[in-house]
């Protein structure tokens, strides 16, 4: 599970991160966790809530924008759970705003962790995941439509989907599977962190409110299960009918 911790904006009733949601769900579901994330007191708080729930993980500490650690990542994951059957892209910073912003330091800086660590976690990963193993890439529907003018983040996340269908084929003789979850409008710690409030929906949403990080987590759970077996190359929109307005 890359992407694992969760940023602290000492709220009083902080929601849950869709990272650590994920994680925490996989645990419950019977899944040896490697809880992955560049903050080890993020990923370590992740993998204390895991093990008190009686579930088995362990943290990893990595920056995905460096290819040595990314790789490295991966050898301790197979190390440490005897095996990988499955993989969570769950990271993305945001970057700035405006094209007149975007310098190409700042570009890179959001290419190199959105994107460029999504595939080098794949190509380290592929080689050693188990058959009939499942790649999930968490987007964003920021793939599809302009939120904030975030030009790199939109652009890293809609060429996520070219990464994923790339996975898909490469491994398919193996019948490994790689799908996308493009998510909505999630009620997180990121949300309520200006004034500590749930975020309104102020735009139209088809169900009339934001998601939750649990609703994010049991869509990622059902891709990378068994009961999605026969599914592979796509993109499930988890958006409350966002995109469909």
């Amino acid at each position: 599970m890359v992407g694992a911790g969760q940023t602290d904006y000492h709220l009083d009733d902080q929601p849950l991160g869709n990272g650590r949601a994920i994680s925490l769900l996989l645990a419950r579901e019977g899944a040896a966790v490697a809880a992955v994330d560049r903050d080890a007191a993020g990923a370590h708080a992740t993998v204390e809530m895991i093990r008190a729930s009686g579930g088995r993980a362990e943290s990893i500490v990595a920056d995905v924008g460096d290819p040595s650690a990314v790789q490295s990542m991966i050898d301790h994951a197979h190390d440490r759970l005897g095996g990988i059957d499955g993989l969570v892209y769950n990271v993305g910073v945001p970057g700035t705003q405006t094209l007149q912003a975007s310098s190409s330091e700042a570009w890179d800086a959001t290419i190199d962790v959105n994107l460029r660590g999504a595939m080098l976690s794949a190509r380290a990963a592929l080689p050693v995941m188990d058959p009939r193993s499942s790649f999930v890439f968490v987007s964003s529907i920021a793939s599809l439509r302009p939120t904030g003018r975030l030009i790199a983040y939109e652009a890293s996340k809609a060429a996520l989907g070219a990464i994923m269908r790339a996975v898909g084929f490469e491994g398919k003789d193996r019948g490994i599977r790689a799908n996308t979850a493009m998510l909505g409008m999630i009620d997180t710690g990121l949300g309520r962190s200006n004034d500590g409030s749930t975020p309104r929906a102020n735009f139209p949403i088809a169900l009339g409110r934001f998601g939750t990080a649990w609703e994010s987590a049991y869509a990622v759970l059902f891709l990378l299960s068994d009961e999605s077996a026969y599914i592979t190359g796509q993109i499930l929109a988890v958006d409350g009918g966002r995109t469909t307005l």
